[in-house]
């Protein structure tokens, strides 16, 4: 199994992407959320467009059709696209992130050649498939099983239960892991496989009502008997499977963490623009002292945030720190990014309540950052263990 070609796109022309990326988002997406919330679904015309802009791969290796970013790179990207409808990044994030990652750095050539080139022109909707009632940022109380079988029809039977998965009403495939059974010795410990959704025996549930990210699909999926060849297991080791979940997570942590800074730009924008033209006894409010010193809080903490986000991609990339990096990065700016959306419903006053204000959107969309692919308790937890056991080293 040979690791992908690295092609690193030069900052001249990263800087053209990402300004077309702006472009789009500000103006064909932007004008669009209202629509995009109450059908709570994708255009079909802004999927077009994002799969022919490379969207769907922008984070996947150029020889098999992606744009080929990297991290340091992504975070600039993600910057950009949570500065809209945070539905319209996860139409093709996990693509990029979660489920596309692990068969950048897992998969053997064979799985590689057969999916990363739909996923990357985006024919191909890849889900991640981890979280499970009783198991989601610790995935040690996993109950997925994949048996292994004997004989003609031997391979893999998999059973079990995943919750709230991203894209699984659109998907085609479904990374899936599982704790395997019927190995022997390596019974016991979680494996990951390639699932499509087509295959008998996958049962994908009806769509979930969240919070907000209207737009955004997730959905229960259930494994009832579903049988798959050897060639299913990711890279044709049981024992990838825990350290392709754990690797994906801190990268995807590290996009959450810009992802979150994009939506607290936005906020702070419309914030100050806001402040600028309501008035209150004639005067503006943004010539109040009190609106000024919360505008001022929501500034500082887009400056810190994203710095924090664009240091933990540098070392995430030259691979001096994958571990407190990611989880600090996600800690802070995920959080950070509630607070800006919270002052800017403040700033707004009643009118911040208002389901027609684009801050009412924002206060709930952001809200999810804090919890999936690793919640802020756990990314706590992460940060503060390594750092004794560092201190201990």
């Amino acid at each position: 199994m040979s690791a992908p070609t690295t092609q690193v796109v030069a900052d001249e022309d990263f800087a053209y992407i990402r300004d077309q990326v702006r472009e789009f988002v500000r103006e064909a997406v932007v004008p669009r959320e209202a629509e995009i919330a109450e059908t709570d679904a994708i255009p079909d015309d802004l999927r077009r467009q994002a799969a022919e802009m490379g969207l769907f791969g922008y984070a996947l290796p150029q020889e098999y059709g992606g744009l080929g970013l990297v991290i340091t790179q992504d975070v600039e990207l993600a910057f950009e696209l949570g500065y809209t409808a945070l539905s319209f990044r996860s139409l093709f994030g996990t693509n990029n992130g979660i489920a596309g990652q692990v068969l950048v750095g897992y998969g053997t050539d064979e799985q590689r050649k057969q999916w990363l080139e739909p996923m990357a022109e985006g024919r191909c909707i890849a889900s991640f498939a981890l979280t499970e009632p009783e198991a989601g940022s610790d995935p040690s109380g996993m109950r997925a099983t994949a048996t292994w079988t004997d004989g003609a029809d031997g391979g893999w039977v998999i059973d079990g239960q995943k919750r709230y998965i991203t894209n699984a009403p659109l998907s085609d495939l479904l990374v899936t892991f599982a704790k395997v059974r019927g190995t022997g010795e390596s019974d016991g410990r979680i494996a990951v496989f390639l699932v499509p959704t087509t295959a008998p025996g996958v049962i994908v549930g009806p769509k979930d009502r969240k919070m907000g990210q209207e737009g955004a699909t997730s959905s229960e999926v259930t494994f009832d008997g579903v049988r798959v060849g050897a060639d299913a297991l990711v890279s044709g080791e049981i024992d990838t499977g825990f350290r392709a979940a754990m690797s994906v997570l801190a990268r995807g942590r590290v996009h959450i963490s810009a992802l979150a800074m994009g939506l607290a730009q936005r906020a702070l924008d419309e914030s100050v623009a806001y402040s600028v033209v309501n008035r209150q006894g004639g005067v503006p409010t943004g010539e109040r002292q009190l609106v000024q010193a919360m505008l001022a809080e929501q500034a500082s903490l887009v400056m810190a945030g994203k710095a924090c986000a664009r240091e933990a991609a540098a070392r995430y990339l030259d691979g001096s720190d994958r571990r407190v990096g990611p989880s600090a990065a996600k800690l802070f700016c995920t959080e950070a990014a509630g607070k800006v959306a919270d002052l800017a419903v403040q700033v707004h006053g009643g009118a911040g309540y208002m389901r027609e204000m684009p801050v009412e959107r924002l206060y709930r969309d952001v809200r999810l950052l804090r919890l999936y692919e690793g919640t802020s308790e756990i990314q706590k937890l992460i940060v503060g263990r390594e750092l004794v056991k560092q201190a201990g080293a």
